[in-house]
């Protein structure tokens, strides 16, 4: 995720306060649908985390990758590392500071900003509420949420980067002349619908990787369960998978003591702006075992069903030449042979976050960054060819 600043202002913020009360913790009297959501938490979290370290061949593979982060950390990697293969965890480190100032080291328990790995999860809920029929994928989006601007744009368009719609970390500066103070989704919202800023392209006519489309589908949630996104996450995401440190983000409460600090290359900090109140598209801090977690889930079936997760996974698209694709919620690389590679990448402020999973395997590769550095995009590569013994000829994607 990027931002682009703009120095152009032609209105206050003021003239959307009264459209932006519209609350994000919108009763469920008030939702589009009939039907109301009732569903219990998943119950039973996944078991403990399964290692295997001690292997003859294992024991090489965490030698070597050592070696190989020793070499990262020299040329300024600060991060955590978690590395597993066919469903059991072969690799796990903390390298630097979670807060240099008080030299405080990177844990197990340091909750990092996933940037747009948090795509994964939005992604996940609305998945969720299809799979329970509380909503349509190919619905629009104005049947869940009224008072959007934009016809014929459907759930799925916005799951998929399709909609056309314009990145609001890039107008949202054109009509708010406060870049320093967070704002909600809902004052997003507000600022849409007042201003309605030009589309990019017509529905569905092409893909653009966009961060409103996120954040316009966090809304879709609290609007489909009357909760507040935030909750809705932790109560049927998180708690019931076991992610005992992971959490959305709240410029109002700030961090917890032991998440980790967001970093420049230069260990200065950036604070937050206008676009650190928004969720959806970002947000969300874990950590690799509970993103490891989050990974392992979809092999039990613990949130969505076989069906469902392979709608998440495809159809590959192939809307340009190579193997990129994206799927629903997720970054796609499509073989030739069939394979595919599940991933996504993440870059907000000093954090850069890489999540691989290579599903043939169940092979998955989590790092997490909070100090900038865009080598994270291209540790994947390395760590695979060290983990399987082949080498990667072509490597794989470094967008965010």
């Amino acid at each position: 995720m990027r931002l682009i600043h703009s120095n152009i202002a032609i209105t206050t913020f003021l003239s959307i306060l009264l459209i932006a009360c519209h609350s994000e913790t919108q009763p469920a009297s008030a939702r589009t649908n009939n039907n109301k959501f009732n569903e219990a938490p998943v119950k039973a979290p996944l078991a403990a985390l399964q290692y295997d370290t001690m292997s003859a061949a294992n024991r090489v593979i965490i030698a070597q990758l050592d070696d190989y982060y020793r070499k990262q950390v020299r040329a300024g990697f600060n991060g955590s590392v978690l590395v597993a293969n066919k469903g059991k965890v072969i690799y796990e480190r903390y390298f630097g500071f979670s807060n240099r100032e008080r030299k405080i080291p990177l844990a197990s328990n340091s909750s990092s900003q996933l940037a747009s790995v948090s795509k994964t999860f939005t992604g996940g809920a609305i998945l969720y509420l299809y799979e329970h029929k509380y909503l349509n994928l190919d619905e629009t989006v104005q049947h869940y949420i009224t008072e959007f601007p934009y016809p014929n744009i459907t759930i799925r368009m916005l799951l998929n980067h399709r909609s056309g719609l314009p990145d609001y970390t890039k107008w949202v500066p054109v009509y708010n002349r406060d870049m320093a103070t967070p704002i909600s989704n809902a004052a997003m919202l507000a600022m849409m619908v007042q201003h309605k800023p030009p589309v990019e392209s017509r529905p569905n006519s092409r893909f653009k990787y966009c961060n409103t489309n996120f954040a316009i589908l966090a809304i879709v949630i609290e609007r489909v369960t009357g909760m507040n996104y935030s909750y809705f996450m932790s109560k049927y995401i998180f708690q019931p998978l076991g992610m005992a440190h992971t959490f959305i983000y709240n410029p109002a409460s700030g961090l917890p003591g032991d998440a980790a600090i967001s970093y420049k290359y230069n260990w200065s900090r950036e604070p937050d702006m206008f676009a650190d109140g928004v969720y959806g598209d970002k947000g969300i801090y874990s950590t690799p075992e509970d993103m490891y977690r989050w990974d392992q889930s979809f092999y039990q079936n613990k949130l969505l069903s076989n069906e469902t997760i392979e709608l998440a996974y495809g159809p590959c698209s192939h809307e340009k030449p190579g193997i990129k694709n994206y799927g629903l919620g997720w970054r796609m690389l499509c073989y030739p042979n069939g394979n595919k590679i599940i991933y996504h990448n993440g870059w907000w402020h000093g954090n850069n976050t890489s999540f691989y999973r290579f599903i043939k395997d169940n092979m998955t590769i989590i790092v997490l960054g909070n100090k900038f550095t865009n080598s994270i995009y291209h540790q994947a590569p390395s760590v695979y060819s060290i983990v399987k013994g082949v080498a990667v000829i072509n490597g794989f994607d470094t967008e965010d």
